[in-house]
């Protein structure tokens, strides 16, 4: 009996993403299209709802870091800095898109499981053909073989269509921009481009109270932080001409920014979408009491002593008591209403002024659309 493999699977809906000044649409679907997979026909599922950009989010949580280091003013809360709960986050808005995103990820998984077995089913006919001919019957029943290599034939090729099918289970970001949002984004992913650059890039994982007196120190707070990069990255399951602006982050999920959303991504079952006009983007800078070596593109404000008394001046009652520098950082903060919470800090000031400016600058024409 000749070997058939019947499979039917779900088009996978694209994401479009229009900003112009008419207002900011992100539509879900295809515009019809039909396939075909060995004898099966694909059939195609747009039951997803158009939507509109908003809303707003929350993260995951870990344990607190290590490399404890001084900062001479207090933050607005202390503790533990992470988001909340990941499953928790998602804008109302984006649950389309999420649901795509999912789509893609089972459809994979089934494919992925499909091919193993059609791998497996191809390993048995080579056997039953090679054996075929060790026993003669192959030789004598013509049929029988002709049969075998029909279905290894037709194995083998659903094998490279399942691969295919595997490579194309994503999800297409399409974005079209107004002239003038276009530039605006622009210079926003110039200026992230500028702070990836920084020597030195720190999540700030806890603060915590210092007594100044009683530590004999200038700084009031104590922060735990760890290094950590950002980059231009895409998500294996969105395929866009935009990259993302990629923050990761040291104790939860990391960032993937678009141009209207952003995905908080821990694994493929742990992420969330946030709108991009729901967060709230605050920069300043600080005053860090820096007892390491400060970065080659900071600026070093001012120095102090390891052991000072309350009016600045260096406790002489400690010997060989050593002068520290007190170096400039930029200080990024982004929260939203619904628990994303997360801090960092960056060596080079300047471009981290910059990437602000131009953040909220880009984010205020987004909020103007909505």
């Amino acid at each position: 009996m000749a070997w058939s493999f019947h499979k039917r699977i779900k088009i996978i809906p694209g994401v479009h993403l229009n900003l112009s000044k008419s207002g900011i649409s992100t539509s879900i679907g295809i515009k019809g299209a039909s396939m075909t997979f060995g004898k099966s026909r694909t059939y195609l599922n747009t039951s997803i709802p158009l939507l509109n950009i908003n809303n707003r989010h929350k993260l995951s949580d870990s344990n607190p870091v290590p490399d404890i280091q001084n900062r001479n003013e207090p933050i607005e809360l202390f503790g533990n800095i992470f988001s909340a709960d990941i499953h928790s986050i998602t804008s109302q808005n984006m649950a389309g898109v999420k649901e795509t995103i999912l789509l893609a990820q089972q459809q994979r998984k089934e494919l992925k499981s499909d091919l193993l077995k059609i791998q497996a089913t191809l390993a048995t006919s080579k056997t039953k053909l090679i054996l075929s001919y060790i026993l003669l019957y192959g030789l004598i029943n013509k049929t029988k073989s002709k049969e075998l290599k029909f279905n290894i034939e037709a194995q083998k090729e659903a094998i490279k269509q399942t691969k295919d099918l595997i490579d194309n289970c994503y999800v297409q970001l399409d974005i079209e921009f107004d002239p003038e949002i276009k530039e605006k984004y622009n210079r926003l992913v110039k200026a992230f481009e500028n702070l990836t650059t920084s020597h030195k890039i720190w999540d700030l994982t806890s603060a915590h109270f210092q007594d100044r007196v009683a530590a004999r120190s200038l700084a009031s707070t104590i922060v735990s932080k760890r290094d950590v990069r950002f980059s231009f990255r895409s998500l294996a399951e969105i395929r866009s001409d935009f990259k993302a602006l990629y923050f990761e982050n040291a104790n939860g999920a990391d960032l993937y920014f678009y141009p209207s959303f952003i995905v908080m991504y821990a694994n493929k079952k742990d992420f969330a979408i946030i709108g991009l006009d729901e967060i709230n983007l605050q920069q300043s800078y600080v005053r860090f009491t820096e007892t390491g070596t400060v970065p080659r593109d900071s600026k070093v404000i001012d120095r102090t002593w390891a052991k000072v008394n309350k009016n600045g001046t260096p406790d002489k009652r400690f010997k060989g008591n050593y002068q520290i520098p007190v170096a400039k950082y930029g200080q990024i903060n982004l929260r939203t209403n619904t628990g994303l919470n997360e801090e960092y800090e960056f060596s080079n000031y300047e471009f981290t002024e910059e990437f602000s400016r131009a953040f909220r600058d880009y984010q205020t024409t987004i909020i103007s659309l909505a």
